[in-house]
């Protein structure tokens, strides 16, 4: 990282990095927004028959971000992956806070990471409203707040059995990217930078979240694999569930591996920030129209099955409704953990 000969302090970074962004945001905003950056506390003004939504997540250099990532990819990520929490209830954005910890002040590093985060933070609406900053291993931890019409929030425990499975875009494209950039993998050079956006520049999915609401039964962003991440789905709904593993989108960069690793890839791939969702069968041309109206696909890869009490099951089948049940598939219902060695 490069640094100045006069440090910057606290106070100083947050008023030339962060804080003449936030306030050219807040005239838009004023209707929600009652103070922003400078206080305790924001506030705000919540409206009459709205729900806010509230999601954090946590980057960390090394875990979720290689090494010398392009800080200002790296500031549009930091914010994505919390929009796509609320683009998953239905939620539309209207702020949200950010508290980094830097190894070092670097006055080039912060000038690219703030102007992604603020493309992403206009292009969405959705304001810094407060945070924090620190010295320590290269962190980045956002709270995101939204907004929903009371009662119209999607949750996860809403699936019912008959229910269809659905998913948006194509999966398993920034896994694909990681065994290319590790070397797991070899990559023409044009297949590469046609997928590498889908691991550092992912597009949350508001407006599709929004127009699902009173249509999905339960949703949920993929962030930590398709399979593993609907199983959440299944445990709070109570249901199981049964997905053609075959059905799965996939890119055609990715239909070009071999079948086991397209499968591997598209079922327990993190970093997709696509929407998976349940919804009754008898809105699937809604679910059609919006899907041409967002030029969007969304693809139907399963139904829920049943009611369950204790145990939660998730069945792959094949193209011809075969159970898939050995020990490799059963694998593949394992979902990304973040303390994992």
């Amino acid at each position: 990282m490069h640094s100045e000969s006069k440090p910057l302090g606290e106070f100083d970074l947050i008023q030339r990095f962060f804080k003449a962004g936030a306030d050219a945001m807040r005239s838009n905003n004023e209707k929600v927004l009652a103070l922003g950056i400078g206080d305790d506390c924001a506030l705000l003004r919540p409206v009459a028959g709205e729900e806010i939504a509230i999601t954090s997540d946590m980057l960390v250099e090394g875990r979720h971000f290689l090494l010398a990532a392009n800080p200002e990819l790296l500031g549009r990520k930091a914010l994505a992956v919390n929009l796509s929490d609320l683009a998953a209830m239905g939620a539309k954005p209207i702020g949200f806070t950010l508290a980094v910890a830097l190894p070092k002040v670097d006055t080039v590093w912060l000038d690219a990471f703030a102007r992604g985060l603020f493309a992403i933070a206009n292009q969405y609406s959705c304001p810094l409203i407060g945070g924090d900053t620190t010295a320590g291993p290269l962190t980045i931890s956002i709270t995101a707040l939204g907004s929903i019409p009371s009662g119209k929030a999607i949750r996860r425990s809403g699936a019912k059995v008959g229910d269809d499975i659905w998913v948006s875009g194509c999966v398993g494209d920034a896994r694909l990217t990681l065994a290319a950039l590790r070397d797991e993998i070899k990559l023409p050079e044009h297949d590469l930078k046609q997928i590498e956006p889908r691991m550092h520049n992912p597009n949350p999915r508001i407006e599709l979240g929004i127009k699902l609401r009173g249509i999905a039964s339960a949703a949920l962003d993929i962030s930590d694999g398709l399979l593993g991440d609907l199983q959440h789905i299944l445990k709070q709904s109570h249901v199981s569930a049964e997905v053609f593993l075959e059905e799965l989108p996939k890119s055609i960069t990715l239909q070009k591996q071999s079948a086991a690793i397209q499968n591997q890839f598209a079922a327990t791939g993190g970093d997709d920030y696509e929407i998976c969702f349940t919804a009754p069968i008898e809105t699937r041309s809604a679910i059609d129209a919006i899907s041409k109206e967002l030029n969007l696909s969304l693809t139907r890869i399963g139904s829920i099955t049943k009611k369950v009490d204790e145990t939660q099951r998730l069945h792959l089948l094949n193209k011809y409704g075969d159970l898939l049940d050995d020990a490799k598939t059963v694998e593949l219902l394992k979902s990304f953990d973040h303390f994992a060695k």
